[in-house]
């Protein structure tokens, strides 16, 4: 995961539906809509700036990106999502919800890999929790963490599962807002990764 907002400076605003599909919500200023191909590059700097900013880096063990490059594979085509939030007209935010078996856990996640789905759905994992710095506190990882589990809902997981780090503080915080609860912890490298999960039915 990353470093998302801590989410508790915006409460007036209210996160609303705007568009079924493609899904579409409006959280004041922000426009959450779904990720396109032409977004790869914003997004893939996103995400490698939101590690940067606690020290995660490439080859620690915990540090990977191969996914952005198969994201209608991991997450548009296998009953997930990834969600842009645009503000001003540029990427400020940004969400994944894939299926809990796409991915390794663990440790072998950092090396790769990829398999296709099993028939039934159950798990979803919460990925990629970004927030630009600059607009950080604003509520707007709150905002897609609400927009990832409606569209959770809506596909018929029946729990959601996330990982982040004892460095992300902020992120730990935000899941727990939502009623998320930490399942068991693993050193990688040295890194304390901290596995947490919420039950939607």
């Amino acid at each position: 995961m990353g470093t998302p907002d801590s989410a508790s400076s915006q409460g007036h605003h209210t996160l609303v539906r705007v568009q079924d599909e493609p899904p579409a919500w409006r959280f004041g200023a922000l426009r959450l809509r779904r990720y396109h191909a032409a977004d790869h590059g914003t997004v893939l700097a996103l995400h490698r700036q939101g590690l940067a900013q606690v020290g995660l880096r490439p080859g620690d063990g915990v540090y990977y990106d191969h996914d952005f490059f198969r994201m209608e594979d991991i997450y548009l085509r296998n009953d997930g999502e990834f969600l842009v939030g645009e503000l001003d007209g540029g990427i400020v935010a940004m969400g994944g919800l894939r299926r809990a078996d796409l991915i390794p856990g663990g440790h072998a996640r950092a090396f790769g890999g990829y398999a296709p789905g099993a028939p039934t759905l159950d798990a979803a994992e919460m990925v990629r929790l970004r927030v630009l710095p600059a607009v950080q506190r604003r509520g707007y990882g709150a905002a897609v963490v609400q927009a990832l589990e409606e569209r959770a809902v809506e596909y018929g997981y029946r729990i959601l599962r996330a990982d982040t780090t004892e460095l992300q503080g902020p992120a730990l915080a935000l899941y727990r807002r939502f009623g998320w609860t930490e399942t068991r912890r693993e050193t990688i490298g040295g890194i304390v990764n901290i596995y947490i999960e919420r039950r939607l039915r």
